[in-house]
């Protein structure tokens, strides 16, 4: 598939992502119109990333593999599941979507009377006081890398060639929706620097000012699982065969 191609199509799936995971958290998780008890809450919002993830990997994991993510392209390279040179442009697209998503999001949200975008927290991520559960950056920072580390050791093994055919999208929807809910009152859950990064030039000030912690901390936790997956799932025939296809 063309390289123009594939980015068009993560910057489309990543528009979704935030468009779809932040806006259930920003328009619909506290809820209160005329019917009560309408609002999704955490639980909701958890599902709705979830749901972004799969959906898209079924509808774009063909063209450019769903990444929707600069953290999963950097895990996929080190793994050596993705060419490292096409890492820049990538990385490059899923921002763009991000900001995109982020952008109309923003435009929808603006049409509530009183609706303040940066009181509302704009679903960006944060610690310490920004931090829904005022959890602390150090605690912060290692849930990003556990979190994210387990996310990608999951989408390299469910897109393994020996991996029941046609199920990873499900296995990794899940995964997401699972993070979500362990990490929620601890980040707001990132696991994506795009996806924080939409958000937070939105709003701007401290949840820019923290940004850098939410493209580390996963960055690390990709690079781990990028390493130890191969480590633990490929034989020492696997290996030799490599060697000679190379």
């Amino acid at each position: 598939m063309q390289l123009s191609k594939r980015l068009a199509a993560e910057l489309f799936g990543t528009f979704w992502l935030v468009l779809g995971g932040c806006g259930s958290a920003v328009l619909a998780a506290n809820f209160a119109g005329p019917v009560h008890g309408l609002g999704i809450g955490f639980v909701g919002v958890s599902f709705a990333f979830g749901l972004t993830v799969l959906t898209m990997a079924y509808a774009i994991g063909h063209i450019s593999g769903c990444h929707l993510n600069p953290a999963v392209s950097v895990g996929l390279a080190v793994a050596g599941r993705f060419p490292a040179r096409d890492l820049p442009p990538y990385i490059v697209a899923q921002v763009i979507g991000a900001v995109l998503g982020a952008l109309v999001l923003s435009l929808i949200a603006s049409g509530k009377p009183g609706f303040d975008l940066v009181a509302s927290g704009f679903a960006s991520n944060g610690y310490g006081e920004r931090s829904p559960g005022h959890y602390s950056l150090g605690a912060a920072f290692i849930c990003e890398v556990v979190m994210t580390g387990f996310f990608l050791f999951v989408i390299l093994g469910a897109t393994d060639k020996r991996a029941p055919a046609g199920f990873a999208p499900i296995a990794i929807g899940l995964c997401l929706t699972l993070i979500h809910l362990i990490s929620i009152p601890v980040t707001n859950t990132s696991v994506n620097p795009a996806r924080s990064t939409g958000p937070a030039l939105f709003v701007g000030g401290a949840a820019v000012d923290q940004l850098w912690m939410f493209w580390v901390a996963p960055v690390i936790g990709a690079v781990i699982a990028g390493l130890l997956y191969p480590l633990i799932a490929e034989s020492r025939g696997d290996n030799v065969q490599k060697l000679a296809l190379d």
